[in-house]
């Protein structure tokens, strides 16, 4: 997977697959309107899924807005990505920041996915 596409492989497409994440999830990035929760998949790609209320964002337009400002910026970063799938949850607020701030948090959320998967493959590595 060499190009920068979005096909159906990196997505979380059944409630199976996001219900390994949410009960088996070894990574988590937290920020004020953002959870991201991720376990690690046989697979040689990351995937992602998105878990976006009403309650949290409260307007269609919104929640849509943001999902494919996150969609957008998986697809660019996938290759720097470790290979995990991805729950991405909105949090009260998420919904009412400009699209710039967006980029933003999501853009240093991924570099806190990627340092943190490395801790934690350095570190079962050197326990082995």
């Amino acid at each position: 997977m060499n190009e920068f596409s979005y096909p159906r492989q990196l997505r979380l497409l059944t409630g199976g697959d996001f219900k390994q994440v949410f009960s088996r999830a070894s990574l988590k990035v937290s920020d004020k309107h953002l959870l991201i929760l991720a376990r690690p998949n046989d697979l040689d790609h990351p995937r992602v899924g998105f878990v976006f209320s009403k309650k949290n964002i409260r307007l269609a337009v919104n929640r849509n807005r943001v999902r494919r400002i996150i969609r957008e910026s998986f697809r660019l970063n996938q290759h720097k990505l470790p290979n995990v799938d991805i729950v991405i949850l909105a949090r009260q607020g998420l919904g009412d920041i400009d699209n710039s701030e967006v980029h933003a948090l999501i853009n240093k959320s991924w570099n806190r996915l990627i340092g943190r998967a490395k801790a934690k493959s350095d570190k079962s590595n050197s326990n082995s």
